[in-house]
């Protein structure tokens, strides 16, 4: 929930309709949509303009976005691989370095580890993007920055239902009842909720997975001018996980689990619920002032496939994983915009206070012979992470076609550990750590004709080691890490973007080094050392384009071009038992899980106001999985086609989809598993799949 207040965004897909102004927490879009001095490159998703949606995954909305790489897994025990111009790159699992928003709640918590799961895909209308330096105003770990937004009340009582299903057992269903809180009520009062549920046996052997979400949406207002918007939701997943496969394994049986995830039955359940209150009061001619504030909490079990030989060491945390999370914040913002010398000027500061505590516990996962059970405890402490941040941000329009924005926020990120499993060769590793940083951003608009913008900014972020990386210190010796540093990144980028009618384009470039990039010191006896032992740089340029090519026929296409590489050579552990790095890392190797070349692709035929087919088509070049660069999963590209019709039958309204993914049944990658210890790097995507749905609503709504 930051401070930055980017004026009416508009970029290719950003197809909104200006009865719905705010953005990013923080980025509020004012005015109407013309282009109006945005330094920042910002994407919006429509949802309701995406064709035959599976609401599946994140991945199918973010894929539109250029610089947004989101591999589905194929596996619900592990969330999306997702990364924004290679940040968030170097996640095994989760989302790291990137700061994600649901309704204004953050899903990413204070150092930095994140997750999508939870998202109500049922209920959003849209999600939007930003990219570049101006993400680092969201503080830690912000490398780019995605906000989820539920669709708001309709003006009159409607409900509805979906029905889906598809290849590999999948189900797929959602209800929804919303409306005004009276017919006379005013726009955007009232009340939405919505339920959806999944069950898949999937693609994959040992991938079944069952998956509900439920969220309650409440607006008010007074006549005082104060707006309320309570959202309430929850999370129930069971998954079974199959783990990752060798590359010769992926390519002969894709389908096949591993060996491991047989033996222990790994798995996963996950159960969250989290509310979230926003209060936004005018204050006549000085501002408005908002609030946000939310809470929740997330209790995770995980069964891993660790030996039990591996367990033998003392300091080994065992092969379960059962934490208990939860987290609250406030976010506090003033924002006012007058004139200065005669033109327009902004203003807006803020402060933010967040904090989650963990029970984390771990367990061996076997008993006797037994695999795949809870044995005994080895691992019991108590970590609290918060932060407490400051911000600011000017905004003003300076010469009749020309613009700037400056921004800045001052960041302590705080860490402490309370350990209550204390044995022989397991030493007390309670302690408590403290970091601060500034991150200053600047960027200039210019227009030189109404359809026309260009734009460039620069700025300074950071990002924080993880509990998981701070938990074990490379000398030995009890306690937190306290030799790492925060990863430190400079960034800037330059773009272009224009609006002919319904025609939208921009073409953006961008550059960024980052110092301190943490790699694994040691990996032994069940714990695992990091050390800043590295330097990166990721450069590239991305395009993308929407619009029709007749009355009847539109295209939209995002290409993206990024070199991410380390800078500087670095040593670093290969596999377990490594108690000194064994591994070379050369200057100019490739950051894993980064594709040099992506393309997303769209071409709609709309023959009539009912009908939509399309083709859609997604390609990506090589992704390597390991820092030395030994391994990679070979680019690809895969085709999917659909159909979408609307018709009425007496008062119900009724919307069919079918679609055929891979049409072409090509082998494929989906994701790697980024420098696994056992070399099974791969998750095999599907081949040919397809997909059946079915929606009804009233037909006067």
């Amino acid at each position: 929930m930051l401070a930055c207040c980017l004026l009416a965004p508009i970029t290719a897909r950003a197809v909104d309709d200006v009865t719905s102004p705010p953005t990013l927490p923080g980025i509020v879009v004012v005015g109407t949509r013309q282009l109006a001095g945005t330094p920042a490159s910002v994407d919006r998703i429509v949802v309701k303009d995406i064709p035959a949606r599976p609401q599946l995954s994140v991945s199918e909305l973010l894929r539109r976005v250029p610089g947004v790489a989101a591999h589905d897994r194929q596996n619900l025990a592990q969330d999306v691989q997702l990364t924004i111009r290679g940040f968030g790159a170097r996640s095994a699992f989760g989302v790291r370095g990137l700061q994600v928003f649901d309704d204004g709640i953050p899903a990413t918590m204070p150092d930095g580890q994140g997750q999508v799961s939870h998202i109500p895909l049922e209920a959003l209308s849209r999600v939007d993007v930003l990219r570049g330096p101006f993400s680092a105003l969201y503080g830690n770990a912000s490398g780019g920055v995605i906000e989820f937004v539920s669709a708001d009340p309709p003006r009159q009582a409607q409900s509805g239902m979906r029905v889906a299903g598809g290849s590999d057992g999948l189900s797929r269903d959602s209800l929804s009842i919303a409306g005004p809180w009276s017919a006379d009520g005013a726009d955007g009062e009232g009340y939405r909720l919505d339920a959806g549920h999944l069950d898949v046996a999937g693609f994959r052997d040992h991938s079944r997975a069952r998956r509900d979400t439920n969220q309650a949406r409440l607006l008010f207002g007074t006549t005082g001018g104060t707006k309320l918007a309570i959202t309430a939701n929850t999370l129930e997943l069971v998954a079974d996980d199959p783990q990752g496969l060798t590359l010769a394994q992926a390519l002969a049986t894709p389908r096949a689990a591993s060996a491991g995830a047989l033996a222990f039955d790994t798995r996963k359940r996950v159960h969250q619920q989290q509310l979230g209150v926003h209060v936004e009061q005018a204050l006549g001619g000085v501002g408005a002032l908002s609030l946000n504030a939310w809470g929740g909490n997330r209790g995770t079990f995980q069964m891993l496939s660790v030996p039990a030989a591996a367990q033998a060491a003392p300091g080994s945390g065992g092969g379960v994983v059962d934490l208990a999370r939860t987290y609250a914040g406030a976010d506090l913002r003033w924002q006012f915009d007058t004139l200065l010398l005669g033109r327009p000027f902004g203003i807006t500061i803020g402060t933010q206070a967040q904090q989650s505590t963990e029970h984390r516990r771990g367990y061996e996962n076997f008993s006797g012979d037994l695999l795949g059970v809870v044995g005994a405890l080895r691992r019991d402490e108590r970590d609290t992470a918060g932060n407490r941040d400051v911000y600011a941000e000017l905004r003003w329009t300076f010469l009749q076609h020309w613009s700037a924005t400056f921004g800045a926020r001052h960041s302590r990120v705080d860490f402490r550990s309370r350990d209550a499993y204390v044995a022989p060769g397991n030493p007390d590793d309670s302690g408590a750590l403290h970091y601060a940083q500034s991150t200053p951003v600047f960027g200039m608009s210019y227009r030189p004709a109404t359809w026309l913008e260009v734009y460039g900014n620069a700025g300074r972020g950071f990002e924080t080691p993880s509990f998981a990386e701070l938990g074990y210190r490379a000398d030995g010796r009890s306690g937190l890490n306290d030799a790492l540093r925060p990863a430190r990144t400079r960034s800037a980028e330059l773009g272009l973007r224009a609006q002919r009618g319904a025609q939208l384009f921009e073409v953006v470039a961008f550059a960024s080094r980052t110092r301190d990039e943490l790699v694994v010191a040691s990996n032994s006896g069940g714990r695992s050392t990091y050390d800043n032992a590295a330097r990166s740089g990721r450069r590239g340029w991305e395009l993308s384009a929407s619009g029709p090519l007749s009355t009847r026929w539109h295209y939209a296409l995002a290409y993206s071009r990024l070199d991410a590489r380390y800078r500087s050579a670095f040593s670093t552990c290969r596999a377990p038992p490594c108690t000194q790095p064994d591994t070379l890392v050369a200057a100019g190797n490739r950051i894993p899980a980064t594709n040099p070349q992506s393309l997303w692709a769209e071409l709609r035929w709309s023959p009539a106001t009912d009908l939509d087919v399309f083709m859609q088509a997604d390609a990506f070049g090589r992704a390597y999985a390991d820092d030395a660069n030994t391994a990679h999963a070979p680019g690809y590209a895969t085709l999917d086609v659909g159909v979408e019709r609307r018709w009425h039958v007496g008062r119900v309204m009724l919307e069919g989809f079918a679609r055929l993914d891979n049409v072409l049944d090509r082998h494929a990658i989906g994701s790697v598993i980024v420098n696994d210890s056992n070399g099974r790097y791969f998750e095999p995507a599907p081949g040919r799949t397809w997909m059946l749905g079915l929606s009804f609503s009233p037909a006067n709504h």
